[in-house]
């Protein structure tokens, strides 16, 4: 194993399409492989550098679709070929996760592995590596953390993790209870209580202890993704996997292992304040990246340098200039717009989370080339 300061096996599942970005993300070029950073580093590759003081690129595993594969390959050059796990269609993050598990315990049984979405961005990535280091001792403890966010706000879109009783010397606390995304007023009661935080999908546990809460919850899913990692370095991969992958259940890690295993007490938090976003739709992007003078956010490599965009008159606008063409806005206030080769999107910043309702009818209309 290489020399660095954590020996953290990074698991990155990279999938979905990001539909709240349309018409930028598409399903052939989702949202992780674009630059939305701030910098030229796509999300994917801003993921897995901030990771790099604890897994170097020989421990960070990717499990991406076959459609992404070769970018994927293409954007992390440093990490080892054989690290990115394509899987043959989705099914959602446990199978993908799972599968990352039983392919490290092969060589690493007893490996301590952290679970990150591909697709987030972090402000401070210090005090992240701190939360990560915490939340690994707990991990070698024998239980199932999870990094949770110190609520800003009382949040709809995110799920909560309801914390109980420190749980050793640092801040670590016990995890009571996973809940669902709530209404405002339970939002507000939950960040007034100072009792819960967001629950990022950030995970960190010792592979062959979340391999058994996994056989014990889900023995079906366990058993299949075993047969895989059997094969997995044999000439029956490719076969076993196709055989097998399709059968697997659809189902998230959350509800398949996270909640199982907080109710019988095996689960440990770490809360987290190190400004964290994950990128869920135009307007966030807005909120996190560089402004000009007047609040307008122009998203793309040097893209206030070039006069690829003219801003006249113009307040809090998100532009996304990404097909060539000059972008020119005059006298509007509060509006995203995004240029692509083959779509154009105009909507209000307030109305950014309905993008994916655009999605949803072209889905409707077989205009598939538009997804």
């Amino acid at each position: 194993m290489s020399e660095n300061r954590g020996g953290l096996y990074a698991v990155i599942p990279a999938g979905g399409s990001g539909t709240r970005l349309w018409p930028l993300s598409r399903a052939g070029h989702p949202k992780f492989l674009h630059p939305l950073t701030g910098t030229d580093a796509s999300l994917l590759q801003a993921t897995v550098s901030r990771l790099l003081p604890l897994a170097d690129p020989a421990q960070v595993f990717v499990v991406t679709g076959v459609a992404h594969a070769a970018a994927v390959s293409r954007q992390l050059a440093a990490v080892p070929e054989e690290n990115i796990l394509v899987e043959p269609s989705p099914r959602d993050s446990c199978a993908a996760i799972a599968l990352a598990a039983a392919v490290i315990a092969r060589h690493d049984p007893e490996a301590v592995m952290g679970a990150f979405a591909a697709d987030h961005l972090i402000a401070d990535g210090e005090r992240f590596i701190g939360v990560i280091e915490e939340a690994m001792a707990g991990a070698r403890k024998g239980l199932l953390m999870t990094l949770g966010i110190t609520p800003t706000r009382p949040e709809t879109g995110y799920g909560y993790v309801q914390c109980g009783g420190p749980i050793g010397q640092g801040s670590a606390l016990a995890v009571e209870e996973f809940k669902e995304k709530p209404s405002y007023e339970v939002a507000e009661g939950y960040v007034k209580s100072g009792n819960y935080l967001w629950n990022a999908g950030m995970f960190v546990w010792r592979v062959d202890v979340f391999l058994s809460e996994l056989a014990r919850q889900q023995p079906q899913l366990h058993a299949g993704i075993s047969r895989i990692a059997q094969a997995w370095d044999s000439s029956a991969r490719e076969e076993v996997l196709g055989e097998v992958w399709p059968l697997l259940p659809r189902i998230s890690v959350d509800y398949a292992v996270m909640e199982g295993a907080a109710a019988v007490g095996r689960v440990g938090t770490v809360p987290g304040d190190f400004g964290w976003n994950d990128v869920g739709d135009f307007h966030t992007l807005g909120e996190v990246l560089a402004s000009d003078s007047a609040g307008n956010v122009v998203v793309g490599k040097d893209a206030m340098a070039t006069p690829g965009v003219i801003l006249r008159d113009s307040e809090n606008l998100v532009v996304v200039p990404n097909s060539g063409r000059l972008v020119a806005v005059l006298g509007v206030r509060d509006l995203i717009v995004v240029d692509t080769p083959d779509a154009v999107l105009v909507c209000p910043r307030d109305r950014a989370q309905e993008v994916k309702s655009i999605v949803d009818e072209l889905k409707e209309k077989g205009e598939n080339s538009y997804i």
